[in-house]
């Protein structure tokens, strides 16, 4: 008689669910796993959206949301609430794992929870490099974590630097890599009418605080703000995410609305955003979707500022410090560029790979004591 698996999926923002919402699904299908879904974050938000309607709206069984800030709160309390909120709920639900996914707070949560509970961890997109505390909090998540799952080969190196056994990181590239191949990504015209968006070409803005440089982000995105409004281009602008320093992108935004050329929205569902991506002229900003999904779609990509320093950069991504005259140039080059899609996080199978690991029954005999592999120093 096979066992029942109980795998919690932690989920905190509209990203990370478009990122394992395929992975879900595929266990979900699954009579021998029982799949569940800690919801929090930004997901319940009524600012950015209310996002947990659509991981309800998925059709996941069992759904458990909690509310772990208010919008006001720190990164440090967020954290705190998080571990306090997701401990009581693995002592009721009593998984034997817990998924995990890049580099947000709630992420380093369900690590330190999974660990101190004896519950095996699994982390998507861990080994990557960035600008901000982002890395920090990634990399401290996969040091708790008993399982890697990985974009690439740089990112299992990273990971084995670290001091992570070779055995433990698998390469399945980026789950949003199956999506983005899909035939069931919705038409642009229909992206159009749900959004209600009246441009036939237009740019994407995404940009972020990084928490590491409060002080200029005032500066910044003053800048790019000003720019967007001189260029008198079409813009389809979303809401940063919810980070120390977000409070001050809003306020510059506030200068967008009314601007007949400017559609500003506090989510899109990530299919409707990866076909808003597919068919955009180009993205602005310091978002992870220009150095990923943009290139692999061949759109043109400038990343402003430090938030993705040393984040695998392709031809298709133009970098730029976040001032009036570097934007501009930047601009001026996309324009010119010839689109051509970058493979750099996958071939789409993703979700097979993952599976497969899963479905090994010496998978689900680690033991959650970890060691340190030493890399010959």
């Amino acid at each position: 008689m096979s066992v029942l698996r109980k795998v919690v999926f932690l989920t905190g923002t509209r990203a990370d669910f478009g990122k394992l919402k395929a992975l879900m699904l595929k266990l979900e299908s699954d009579p021998e796993i029982e799949v569940h879904v800690f919801v929090t974050g930004m997901h319940m938000l009524a600012k950015y959206g209310f996002t947990a309607d659509e991981v309800r709206k998925s059709g996941f069984q069992n759904i458990y949301k909690f509310i772990n800030q208010n919008t006001s709160d720190s990164m440090d309390h967020i954290l705190a609430k998080t571990v306090s909120g997701l401990a009581d709920y693995v002592k009721e639900v009593k998984p034997d794992l817990m998924v995990i996914h890049g580099d947000r707070v709630e992420t380093l949560a369900g690590a330190i929870v999974g660990v101190l509970n004896n519950i095996l961890v699994a982390h998507i997109e861990g080994g990557e490099v960035s600008g901000t505390v982002d890395e920090l909090i990634r990399h401290s998540a996969s040091k708790l974590s008993h399982f890697h799952f990985v974009a690439h080969e740089e990112a299992k190196k990273r990971l084995m630097q670290l001091g992570e056994a070779e055995s433990s990181v698998h390469i399945i590239g980026s789950p949003d890599i199956d999506i983005m191949n899909s035939s069931d990504l919705p038409s642009i015209d229909q992206v159009k009418k749900y959004y209600e968006i009246p441009f036939n070409e237009y740019a994407i803005l995404l940009y972020h605080p990084v928490t590491t440089e409060l002080n200029l982000i005032e500066q910044e995105v003053k800048n790019i703000v000003d720019h967007i409004i001189l260029s008198n281009l079409n813009y389809i602008v979303i809401y940063p995410n919810n980070d120390t320093g977000s409070s001050i992108i809003f306020d510059e935004y506030n200068r967008l609305y009314g601007n007949k050329k400017i559609k500003i929205f506090p989510s899109m569902r990530f299919e409707y955003f990866l076909s808003t991506l597919k068919n955009a002229s180009f993205i602005l900003g310091n978002s992870s979707a220009g150095i990923r999904e943009a290139p692999h779609f061949g759109v043109p990509a400038i990343n402003v500022g430090t938030r993705q320093y040393n984040r695998v950069i392709s031809d298709m991504v133009l970098n730029c410090m976040a001032d009036n005259d570097g934007i501009a140039q930047a601009i001026a080059k996309v324009n010119r560029m010839e689109k051509v899609s970058i493979e750099n996080f996958g071939t789409g199978d993703s979700v097979n790979k993952f599976y497969s690991i899963l479905k090994n029954n010496n998978f689900w005999k680690t033991s959650p004591q970890k060691h340190f592999v030493d890399q010959g120093i």
